[in-house]
């Protein structure tokens, strides 16, 4: 790897990059100076692990006890980092030395998927025990079960979802106490509700603000679900199958759904799926960060997998893709 290229980059950290504008995200709260694994963040597409990265940064440089000269922040989607493999990374530790007269204690490795061998380089850098070490990617590459597997018990994880309705409050910089529940001010918290429960919590989209440039931002983020986190990804050949139990979580999101009951549907369309290939394709949605379904307990694993679950969409905002919000009269506190 060039060492050129990976001065300017660092160089670039150092001088010139600031950290942006910031929502706290009410992810559980991490002290990095007690960090003892590697921190994996994890979560769907868009959902904000990036910025997670600079709040976590943002909170060493607030605490006064560490400046940039401490930190080392990259992100391997740079096109200058193209070639970049595990035996590049002392290359990249020395040139941080040779600028700063020190080695970084901190490592943000921003979609970390992008170096080959990716799991054998940080599992090599944590052997090491001389940096806390955080990183994300892109969930094509870098999901929950990879990280278990390449990491082998060296690692926890935070799962980083779209904003809660409390991180749209607060995007929003709509403020709120009980007193707030008994006056007219309800409304505008109601209001606000209803336009989160129809686009949901993804940054990007809630920052668009026009509804039509909302929805075909959900629409991409729905295809790249579809065709490169799970089509691609799982080697579907069923993909028929995949698109209509897609279509149907869409349409009855937050409603129980039953394996059984859905392949019956399909044989009523004479459309062939089995029970087993249902099965596996709910769990690639889970592994994608699609959906999020709950189990009915049953003492038997093949019982539980086949059991009636109920099964959420990670964003409200995607079910808009399946039909319209219906709209709420009324809204308890």
């Amino acid at each position: 790897m060039n060492r050129d290229s990976l001065l300017a980059i660092i160089a670039e950290w150092l001088e010139e990059i600031t950290i942006p504008s910031l929502v706290p995200r009410q992810c559980l709260q991490v002290d990095l100076d007690q960090l003892k694994r590697i921190l994996a963040i994890v979560g769907p597409r868009r959902a904000g692990k990036t910025y997670f990265m600079y709040q976590l940064i943002q909170s060493l440089l607030s605490s006064g006890q560490w400046t940039k000269q401490d930190i080392l922040f990259i992100d391997f989607e740079d096109y200058r980092l193209s070639g970049f493999s595990a035996e590049d990374v002392d290359e990249l530790l020395a040139a941080f030395q040779q600028l700063t007269g020190q080695y970084p204690r901190f490592l943000f490795f921003d979609e970390v998927q992008h170096i080959p061998d990716w799991g054998r380089a940080l599992r090599t850098l944590h052997n090491r025990r001389r940096f806390k070490i955080i990183v994300s990617g892109s969930n094509s590459q870098l999901l929950s079960q990879e990280v278990a597997t390449e990491l082998r018990g060296r690692y926890e994880d935070i799962r980083m979802l779209p904003f809660s309705f409390a991180e749209y409050l607060r995007y929003r910089q709509i403020t709120y106490s009980l007193a707030t529940f008994h006056t007219p001010a309800w409304g505008k918290i109601v209001a606000a509700f209803e336009e989160y429960l129809k686009y949901g919590g993804f940054p990007e989209v809630v920052m668009l603000r026009v509804p039509s440039r909302m929805r075909k931002l959900l629409q991409s983020y729905f295809h790249t679900i579809f065709y490169r986190d799970v089509l691609e990804r799982y080697h579907i050949k069923a993909r028929y199958v995949l698109d209509a139990l897609m279509r149907e979580i869409l349409e009855a999101f937050s409603e129980t759904f039953s394996i059984s009951q859905f392949e019956k549907q399909l044989k009523n369309n004479d459309l062939p799926g089995s029970k087993r290939t249902i099965a596996n394709y709910l769990h690639y949605l889970q592994e994608a960060f699609f959906i999020i379904a709950h189990e009915k307990f049953a003492y038997s694993p093949r019982r539980r997998i086949m059991n009636p679950k109920k099964v959420y969409l990670t964003d409200t905002g995607l079910a808009a893709l399946g039909r319209p919000c219906r709209p709420r009269s009324t809204i308890a506190p």
